[in-house]
């Protein structure tokens, strides 16, 4: 092993030792009364199975086969999520074949910050994370299952499911994904049309074109930003079956292996061959491995949230040290777009998770030696399905890339660091994605141009007052002011300001979009503005350094000059009523910090 995923994974161990042993302990306690549809009376049990057909109620009431809960997060809005309408009677169709029964036990809620972004409901989106764990806490918790399939794939819906699960821990959990959408236009061509927008050489008709061609079909959207990053973090941490991270939805071999994950969670039950709860599955290696995933393919920032909350649910404490450590050790063998021309259809043509993750295995990058919901051993995600005379079988992945501009070598890497740096200084703690950000523009030091909303850059911009170096900085972003809604109207206005020579970057409590693009970015920055951070007595014309190089971030000002001002602190009126947000304010008010989560679960903190 690398010594600096040894040291770092040491760390996360002694650290955690305590709350995990704390949660081990109560997985095994909801383990030790066996099937737990046995503990129900029997009116629990004929509402439990009332609307089943004759033979699922025998087999329930004998309690001889197993039953999977399959929490869906359907609707056919979402496209990544359109292809899950037919997948319940699928997925139940497969249970029966090897004698086990299946029922939706809950639905959960799925929104798209691609439809939010810029709106008034993206003040929604990372709340909703917290909406959708404890909905699938919810469909779970009428002890009727000994399983359970897990059908999400976008931004905030993977990370709640798997908090939920990890709040079943006892039970087998496979998640089974729906694949990307075929590509459409090259994303640089999409980006290059929103520039022109945003500069107004081209019209709304011309731009709603482009984006129609780039997100066109059923699946997810084919750029690597959160979605695509939850699916990989999802397969190296062996929580989907090897190679079904990136199939598309029309392809016949998606099929097949949405019925083998239905078949493996049987076989993963206490009444199945190899009894393999998610709570073992979810590890402190198995979190690392994930971690190391992304910073190994430029993956997203949100990330450095969800897998913080994620793991707390499984009793491991992770920061943001260990984020930037492993990305000092861990190359980028990936270019995705933004961080490359290539979007995931063309990462996995050219070899994908298979060689991904063998090519990690290799430098002493992944932990080999950890529970997956394939078996024990990390190595069997180094193969790939394939059909073969009609049967799902797997067969050894490519050992070299069939497109070493997508995926390279670990000889031969994009750059030798990950893809994501600490910034810190007195300003606090933040993240900056770098994968994407030529070299050339890692290091801006300029005048702070503040405002309180997004909105309002436009008007800036048109104004021409940003035709200078500046970081634009936006604060009352953070979780506790207005839940944390991504900045994504930001993105054309900067590349635009950088396209023209100027030094740009940006400051925020908030965040960026998942594909978190070419400027320079320092977010997530802790303590947020509500919280009386730092960013709260920044002016107007304030020189602020962004070095993303040495991980600097401060505001250079005389500390006296800092202590004589007043802090801002930004308005929460306008986050707080409208768009179903007035619902949502006791669930805000109590949302940790991004570097602990932008967690609401504190009970898991004194519980574990």
């Amino acid at each position: 092993m690398h010594s600096v995923v040894t040291a770092v994974t040491d760390r996360i161990i002694a650290r955690s030792r305590t709350s995990r042993e704390l949660y081990l302990r109560a997985l095994d306690e909801a383990r030790a009364n066996g099937v737990h549809r046995s503990s129900l009376s029997c009116g629990n049990l004929a509402h439990g199975f009332a609307a089943c057909s004759p033979a699922d109620k025998n087999s329930l009431q004998q309690f001889t086969k197993a039953n999977i809960g399959i929490i869906t997060a359907y609707n056919d809005m979402l496209s990544a999520h359109q292809p899950y309408a037919d997948y319940p009677a699928l997925l139940k169709a497969a249970c029966h074949e090897i004698g086990s029964v299946a029922q939706v036990a809950g639905g959960v809620p799925a929104m798209c910050d691609g439809v939010t972004q810029g709106q008034p409901g993206m003040e929604l989106s990372l709340l909703s994370r917290e909406v959708i764990a404890m909905a699938t806490a919810v469909g779970l918790s009428h002890n009727m299952f000994d399983g359970a399939l897990l059908l999400g794939i976008c931004d905030k819906i993977v990370p709640g499911l798997l908090i939920g699960a990890l709040s079943f821990g006892h039970l087998p959990t496979l998640f089974v994904p729906a694949g990307p959408m075929r590509s459409g236009i090259p994303n640089k061509e999409k980006a290059r049309v929103r520039q022109l927008f945003a500069q107004g050489k081209v019209s709304r008709d011309a731009l709603l074109e482009a984006e129609s061609k780039s997100y066109h079909s059923a699946g997810t959207c084919t750029f690597y930003g959160t979605a695509n990053s939850n699916q990989l973090m999802l397969e190296v941490m062996g929580l989907q079956l090897p190679g079904s991270s990136f199939v598309n939805p029309d392809d016949p071999l998606r099929e097949a292996l949405n019925k083998a994950a239905a078949r493996q969670v049987c076989r993963l039950t206490e009444m199945g061959t190899q009894y393999t709860p998610i709570g073992q599955v979810v590890s402190e290696k198995s979190i690392v491995n994930g971690i190391v995933a992304l910073l190994a393919t430029g993956g997203s920032t949100n990330l450095t949230m969800h897998m913080v909350a994620a793991a707390r649910a499984a009793g491991i404490i992770i920061n943001w040290d260990d984020f930037s450590e492993l990305s000092d050790a861990v190359p980028l063998l990936a270019k995705v777009y933004p961080n490359g021309q290539a979007d995931i259809n063309h990462f996995h043509a050219a070899g994908g998770m298979a060689l991904l993750i063998q090519q990690l295995l290799d430098a002493g990058l992944l932990h080999e030696d950890v529970m997956t919901v394939a078996g024990f051993g990390l190595q069997r995600y180094t193969m790939e399905p394939k059909i073969i005379d009609g049967e799902l079988i797997w067969v050894d992945g490519p050992k070299t890339s069939i497109d070493p501009e997508v995926i390279t070598s670990i000889d031969k890497p994009f750059q030798e660091n990950g893809g994501l740096k600490l910034m810190k200084g007195n300003l606090g703690r933040a993240v900056i994605k770098v994968s994407a950000v030529s070299p050339q523009h890692r290091v801006v030091e300029a005048p702070a141009v503040v405002i309180d909303d997004q909105n309002q850059l436009d008007a800036i911009f048109q104004a021409g007052e940003l035709n200078k170096d500046c970081v634009v900085v936006v604060r009352g972003q953070g979780p506790k002011a207005n839940g944390m809604p991504e900045l994504h109207k930001l993105t054309p206005i900067l590349g635009t300001l950088q396209d023209q020579g100027y030094r740009v970057a940006l400051l925020t409590d908030g965040r960026m979009s998942g594909a978190s693009g070419k400027v320079p970015a320092a977010i997530h920055l802790t303590p947020e503005a509500l919280d009386g951070g730092l960013i709260s007595k920044i002016h107007n014309g304030d020189l602020i350094r962004v070095d993303a190089h040495s991980g600097e971030l401060t505001l250079l000002v005389d500390n006296d000059e800092l202590t004589a001002r007043q802090t801002v602190l930004p308005s929460t009126r306008d986050a707080s009523f409208g768009m179903g947000r007035e619902l949502f304010g006791a669930l805000r008010s109590q949302l940790s910090s991004p570097e602990t989560g932008a967690r609401s679960t504190q009970a898991i903190d004194e519980k574990y």
